[in-house]
């Protein structure tokens, strides 16, 4: 019988048919293909097992020539028109597949039994061809990536033996191909419309320390790292800033094998951003499209606005951690001119002194006859605590928080200004 007919989405004339013989115990797969509008048809089933029968054939509605068949045990590809097929299984079990559709960038397959399976992300299927065999480094075009929170669920998680459905990718999807191993760090950089660097990746990172904690490992995501190794690679761009230093911590809405750490930073605006891949001194870019959840409502005016004040918040953090730096060195400093003694010591003791002061302030203590003053670490938290309210949600930022917000940027720029007053005495001295 004839199982699907499929016409082309690219060609009037052109059509494909999967022929299922298998009631007629016939095992032999059957796919053709007319160019003619029907009037002839050649059988396309180069590569194809000979015990294969085949339920359904699907063209690409993108690329054209990229054809897709189901059969009773697994899923097959083809990249030139059908004159040749290969095996695109991947993790699947061997399972009748009834019919198969491309919604988007995936390849959804409908199983014998009500099942379905998720090829994410088929965009490099459609850069593929045959010049690409002779380039050392492949780096596919990045589909366009929804800024999405994946796990919403704010329980504690589902037991690990619940069944449940897998996610797709946390995140906007990168694919590169090496020919073989890099002789140098593989590196990956994201930057911004205006070209501001928002994430750099390097296969030389370390990997992050987890804490200990009473939750068993198993809940936890395996730390994804940049490869430089021989072969095809998929890495995962959390549409972040680049985290902040310190420890990581894990949300209670956790999934087993697959709980990622949470962000410390903010989310990057929807916008067309760069993303660039150097290997063994070749450089390769492309543009990568950021769109937001088509199911938040928020402006983006109000998205724009948190954005801001979550910068705000997101530098003001790594300032605060700066300046606190700065008092340390600068006392250890002190310290070392003082032991040495000499004629400038009447001098190095009185600026000793302020410097004392803020090194009290950087780590949170008090200052100034007992009354708690505002310290360059408790501004360093105070921005932390803001940007974890105003990222929780994709909603307008409240009026309370806004003024928060520009209440501790001026205290911090205050702060600044003072301890500035103190470096400059601290430069006349050397």
């Amino acid at each position: 019988k004839v199982s699907i007919m499929e016409a082309s989405h690219s060609d009037l004339n052109t059509a494909y048919a999967a022929i299922n013989r298998i009631r007629c115990d016939d095992m032999h797969p059957y796919i053709y293909k007319t160019s003619d509008g029907g009037k002839s048809w050649e059988k396309i089933t180069n590569g194809l097992p000979d015990n294969e029968p085949i339920n359904a054939v699907r063209e690409d509605p993108v690329r054209k020539g990229l054809l897709f068949a189901g059969s009773e045990n697994a899923v097959y590809v083809s990249f030139d028109d059908g004159a040749n097929w290969q095996s695109l299984r991947l993790n699947m079990p061997a399972t009748s597949i009834r019919d198969l559709v491309i919604k988007d960038d995936d390849l959804v397959l409908g199983t014998h039994g009500r099942g379905f399976w998720i090829l994410d992300d088929i965009t490099p299927l459609r850069q593929i061809n045959a010049g690409l065999t002779q380039q050392k480094t492949v780096f596919f075009k990045p589909q366009t990536a929804l800024r999405i929170r994946w796990d919403m669920n704010t329980d504690t998680p589902l037991p690990q033996e619940e069944p449940a459905g897998q996610n797709p990718p946390e995140g906007a999807i990168i694919d590169y191909y090496l020919s073989e191993k890099a002789t140098g760090p593989v590196t990956l950089e994201i930057s911004d419309p205006n070209g501001k660097l928002v994430q750099k990746y390097s296969s030389d990172d370390p990997r992050y320390p987890i804490p200990p904690s009473n939750v068993p490992d198993y809940w936890i995501r395996p730390q994804q790292l940049l490869s430089a190794d021989a072969g095809a690679h998929r890495f995962l761009w959390d549409m972040h800033y680049t985290r902040l230093e310190g420890p990581v911590s894990f949300p209670m809405q956790a999934i087993y094998q697959n709980t990622a750490p949470a962000p410390n930073s903010p989310w990057v605006m929807p916008g067309v951003y760069t993303v660039t891949l150097r290997v063994n001194g070749e450089k390769i870019s492309h543009p990568i499209t950021v769109k937001m959840d088509p199911r938040v409502k928020t402006s983006m005016a109000d998205l724009q606005k948190q954005y801001q004040l979550s910068m705000t918040c997101y530098q003001g953090i790594i300032k605060a951690r700066e300046v606190m730096q700065e008092v340390n060195s600068a006392q250890t400093d002190l310290r070392q001119k003082l032991a040495a003694g000499g004629d400038k010591q009447p001098k190095l003791e009185a600026i000793n002194k302020e410097v004392e002061k803020f090194a009290s302030v950087a780590r949170g203590g008090r200052r100034g006859g007992g009354n708690t003053e505002i310290s360059f670490g408790g501004l360093s938290g105070a921005f932390s605590g803001l940007l974890g309210l105003l990222q929780e949600s994709d909603m307008p930022p409240t009026t309370q928080t806004v003024t928060a917000v520009n209440q501790t940027e001026k205290s911090f720029a205050n702060l600044v200004t003072e301890w500035n007053q103190v470096k400059a005495k601290l430069a006349l001295l050397k």
